[in-house]
């Protein structure tokens, strides 16, 4: 191993046997296999990291405009009207309402408000805008009932959180109180900064970046789909913003949470310092990971008001 990539690797053991136990199921070299196999891979990924559901939590299914299926979470202690919609991440090429399921559950219990959960439409069978116009729809279909709401995603799903957030300012969507950005994609440049430091880093590389985005096929000057492309961030809702140290995306988080603040947005920004790109998955794990999701959990109470 070269010191380039020696200094790409954190040192706590747990994460570095979640990452080990990660490429047990899914490879590193996955990107390179058919969008099936990645999603047989990724799936069963996921349910090697599956917990036991919080003691009296339920969960409903239904359907928005008849084909964008959302998934209900209610704890048995809600202490808010707020509510939390949730992205998941997967490059906008895996994932589903399964894939995030407990994490979804933990963090309704956690922060004691209910949560929606959508499953978007995946490239590249659809690409861009299919993923933002699925998103926006259910946000504009919970809105209507007057309760607010935070936005919420993790990876893809980050950049999808902020992207309807953007579209929802410049459309003069009302209702939005927060927004939590988990180790986002917001359109970085693929050659500076950490998607150079850390091109190699375990869980994700830079160039796994660039094949999901080709995947997604968005335009490039859209701020939407590239929320860092976006001129005046002003106005927004609070944001609690989480990065991983060891990860391409890390300046990502970074510059975006920094220019929310420079323009007058409530922000609070975490930077994990041993963890590496997914690591809400390590949370049972990897004391780094846990105490992360401890602090994530406790930023969207906050923001929906139950801390």
């Amino acid at each position: 191993m070269d010191s380039r990539r020696t200094n790409q690797m954190p040192t706590e053991p747990g994460i570095l046997a979640f990452h080990e136990r990660c490429e047990a199921f899914y490879p590193a070299d996955a990107v390179n296999a058919c969008i099936g196999q990645q999603r047989q891979w990724y799936d069963a990924l996921c349910a090697e990291f599956d917990t036991p559901s919080p003691e009296g939590l339920t969960r409903r299914d239904e359907l928005v405009a008849g084909r964008i299926a959302i998934r209900r979470y209610r704890p048995v202690e809600i202490a808010t009207g707020t509510r939390i919609f949730y992205i998941h991440g997967g490059g906008f090429v895996l994932g589903s309402l399964e894939s995030h399921d407990a994490i979804c559950a933990e963090l309704a219990h956690g922060a004691r408000a209910e949560l929606i959960s959508v499953d978007y439409r995946l490239a590249p069978e659809h690409v861009w805008p299919a993923a933002l116009d699925d998103c926006f729809a259910v946000l504009e279909s919970l809105l209507a009932d007057g309760r607010p709401l935070v936005a919420v995603g993790d990876s893809a799903g980050g950049n999808l959180a902020a992207g309807i957030v953007l579209k929802a300012k410049a459309e003069g969507l009302a209702g939005i109180v927060g927004q939590v950005l988990i180790y986002p994609g917001l359109g970085g440049d693929l050659v500076s900064g950490s998607y150079a430091e850390m091109a190699a880093a375990p869980g994700l590389s830079t160039k796994d970046v660039a094949y999901y985005r080709e995947m997604l096929k968005a335009p490039a000057d859209d701020p939407f789909a590239y929320p860092l492309k976006a001129p005046d961030l002003s106005g927004l809702p609070s944001a609690y913003i989480t990065g991983a140290c060891f990860d391409p995306l890390r300046d990502d988080a970074r510059t975006y949470a920094a220019r929310l603040a420079l323009a007058g947005v409530d922000v609070t920004y975490r930077e994990e310092p041993q963890m590496i790109h997914a690591w809400l998955r390590a949370r049972h794990m990897s004391p780094g990971a846990r105490e992360g999701f401890a602090h994530l959990v406790h930023g969207v109470a906050r923001l929906v008001g139950t801390a």
